[in-house]
């Protein structure tokens, strides 16, 4: 019997979070989902047909955190080392959009805001996840971090988010770099405007560059789940470094 894979999810009381520990559990992972609201964390893992399962409920586990709070991060990991032992695989996909504003607009508080949660909350998370798979036997494991489109282009008046998702860029290539001696893989998926609730105003008018409105395509979110399964399909001799996954049509590449 092959042995259980381990898994843990942030952010994933909804949108791109839930479909990808959805689609890990599906796929016969035991699955850790972490979130602010405990009662969405269950309805993620909850099996039934509204959920796609059937899966046991011995194969989840929610844990609420703060992913910004060091102190619930390190319990988030003591739940699922005393629940499994050790840790395949984290997906760092907690995050926020705000605060919106130019670099003169937004206050230190919101700067640290956004900061806290785009990117102290992956180095957390990161923190402890790799400390987890050097000691573990077999040792080694996978991080995938969300990154985001802006971790490549700004949208207008993103300053602490874009900040936040190009520094991502250079963590997730930290982590490979000194992973490696550890059998420890890592890489990024880039989303585009997958059709989620943090999307929804998208769809009806985004901010342009030129400063006009425009409604811009989404995609089903299932097609992330199924690119960072794919990710976490490889051994661990083989890493996506970045992925992007974007709607064909969203004005990103070119001028749009």
């Amino acid at each position: 019997m092959a042995a259980a894979r381990v898994a843990m999810v942030t952010g994933a009381g909804s949108g791109i979070g839930r479909a990808v520990a959805r689609a890990l559990l599906a796929d016969g992972w035991q699955v850790a989902v972490a979130g602010r609201r405990e009662p969405l964390l269950l309805e993620t893992v909850a099996a039934d047909s509204v959920t796609g399962g059937p899966w046991s409920a011995e194969s989840a586990l929610a844990v609420r955190a703060d992913v910004a709070v060091p102190d619930e991060v390190a319990a988030l990991f003591a739940a699922v080392a005393g629940r499994w032992g050790r840790l395949d695989l984290l997906v760092n996909n907690a995050g926020t959009f705000g605060p919106a504003g130019s670099v003169d607009e937004i206050s230190v508080d919101q700067w640290r805001a956004g900061i806290d949660t785009n990117l102290t909350g992956t180095f957390l998370c990161a923190h402890h996840a790799v400390a987890m798979m050097k000691a573990q036997d077999p040792r080694g494991g996978r991080i995938i971090n969300n990154g985001s489109i802006s971790a490549h282009s700004p949208r207008p008046r993103s300053a602490a988010y874009t900040a936040a998702k190009h520094a991502i860029t250079g963590l997730t290539k930290s982590i490979a770099l000194d992973g490696r001696p550890y059998d420890i893989a890592c890489g990024q998926i880039d989303v585009g405007n997958a059709a989620t609730e943090m999307t929804q105003g998208i769809s009806r008018g985004a901010l342009q560059a030129d400063g006009s409105l425009m409604p811009e395509p989404t995609f089903d979110v299932r097609h992330v789940a199924e690119a960072v399964l794919y990710m976490a399909s490889l051994p661990l001799a083989a890493n996506v470094l970045t992925m992007t996954v974007m709607a064909t049509k969203m004005p990103y590449a070119g001028r749009g």
